[in-house]
């Protein structure tokens, strides 16, 4: 076995009791459940989703797959052939965890997985072999895929954990069994599936069913619901909780920030000792996230220096408000892209961002908030209060429920209605004027990503 081998026949065999056909020899560098991001060395994995991952074995072999994991022979070429595509990637997923001695964390939430799960990644890489999810696969699908994928060296890794219905988070907190579970924040996301923020609570909580000895819990301290994430940890026998956040019990404290283009910079206290902290992200939220990390990282055997050293690396995530600097008539403008997915916390979060941001204009372009059951409308309309209060010159609302935050602006601040992003590209090509801030911002079913797609087509680099 190579270096870069990650798994063998053999191997794959026996984590799933495959039968292997047309060869027993042959070793894979890496997983892809994808061809058109397949690269030479890779066990192509055929799963049944919107198409049938089998109808692309052919094509798997052509971009140079070492072998194909499939539940039913596809034409010729060496296959491990099992009863189901997906559960023998779980089980590869289950083998690889049990075959590494790495600090295994899982971190979920309503806010913030993504990003927190990048800022600690960012910190493992920094310190020896490390190993992540990649972008948000954090499904029932993306969990098993990146523990798979995870070598065998890895002495830290970091899983992200998602949820959009009851039930869901336990079974992938089983196949992670993580050390230490992060909850970010919560927030009214996916509420047509659950009743209450309580419900999410108890939800998100099950990140800690599966934990074992010297296990960990992180809390958000200044979440309302911090007692009852700690009543849920407690009944889960987890040995040690920890909280962060801004508020004075927080034993990862925040005590202050700036936030700009540049960055944000300020100071935390880990457990009584004072820390200056630098990152290239924009937004007071980063704060938040950076002390998350922090209190993860000092459980896996990181001092708090080296990781808050490592986080000043940290690059800011596609379509969770990075900066871009686009070409209009006249000159620049500078495009906040934070349309990958919006809720009410992350929608005000945006807001503050975008207020705090300097330019000659700050205009607001929103895409509707899905999943907010029968309290859309009031979540909608909430919004105009973090509007009122903030330095934002309008607002363009995109879609029937944002109509609803729109009728309750005033009417300075209405830059305009549209019904879908067709008819709102159109008009904004002709409203955004040089030295103009825009975010971008909405749930992902909004739609609201192709703008951003359209006008960063006009990108001339990164502001930072």
């Amino acid at each position: 076995m190579t270096d870069q081998t990650l798994w063998t026949a053999m191997e794959v065999a026996t984590a799933t009791g495959a039968a292997l056909v047309d060869g027993d020899d042959w070793q894979a560098n890496g997983i892809s459940i994808d061809t058109r991001t397949l690269k030479p060395g890779d066990l192509f994995v055929a799963l049944h989703a919107a198409r049938d991952g089998h109808e692309f074995v052919a094509q798997a072999y052509a971009a140079g797959a070492a072998a194909a994991l499939v539940d039913r022979r596809v034409g010729s070429g060496p296959q491990a052939l099992v009863g189901d595509s997906l559960g023998a990637l779980a089980r590869m997923g289950v083998y690889a965890r049990d075959r590494s001695d790495a600090y295994r964390v899982a971190v979920t939430g309503s806010v913030g997985k993504s990003s927190v799960k990048e800022a600690i990644s960012t910190i493992f890489k920094a310190v020896g072999p490390a190993h992540a999810s990649e972008k948000s696969y954090n499904n029932h699908w993306g969990v098993p895929l990146s523990l798979a994928r995870m070598p065998k060296n890895t002495k830290r890794a970091v899983f992200e954990v998602g949820m959009n219905h009851p039930g869901e988070i336990a079974p992938l907190a089983e196949l992670v069994r993580p050390h230490i579970g992060v909850i970010t924040r919560l927030a009214p996301a996916h509420m047509a599936a659950f009743g209450s923020l309580e419900d999410i609570a108890e939800e998100k909580g099950e990140i800690w069913s599966a934990m074992g000895e010297n296990s960990l819990a992180i809390i958000p301290a200044d979440d309302p619901l911090c007692d009852q994430l700690k009543d849920i940890a407690t009944h889960y026998k987890v040995s040690r909780i920890v909280s962060f956040g801004q508020a004075a019990h927080a034993d990862v404290r925040v005590l202050g920030f700036e936030t700009g283009p540049q960055g944000t910079s300020g100071q935390m206290e880990v457990f009584g000792e004072k820390h200056d902290f630098s990152l290239r992200v924009s937004g007071g939220h980063w704060a938040i996230n950076a002390a998350a990390a922090v209190a993860a990282a000092i459980f896996c055997g990181v001092e708090a220096s080296e990781a808050i050293a490592a986080l000043s690396a940290l690059d800011p995530l596609p379509g969770r408000g990075e900066p871009v600097q686009i070409e209009v008539a006249g000159g620049q403008a500078v495009l906040l892209d934070d349309a990958y997915n919006a809720n009410p916390v992350s929608m005000a979060a945006a807001l503050d961002t975008l207020a705090n941001w300097p330019g000659k204009r700050r205009l607001a372009v929103l895409g509707d908030m899905l999943e907010l059951g029968d309290k859309a409308r009031r979540y909608h309309e909430a919004l105009a209060w973090d509007i009122q209060k903030s330095e934002i010159d309008q607002i363009y609302c995109v879609g029937p429920l944002m109509k609803f935050l729109y009728q309750s602006l005033p009417a300075k601040r209405q830059g305009g209605w549209f019904d879908n992003t067709d008819e709102a590209l159109s008009s904004l090509q002709n409203i955004i004027k040089a030295d103009d801030v825009i975010l971008l911002k909405g749930s992902n079913g909004s739609q609201i990503h192709h703008i951003a797609t359209a006008l960063k087509a006009n990108a001339k680099c990164e502001t930072n």
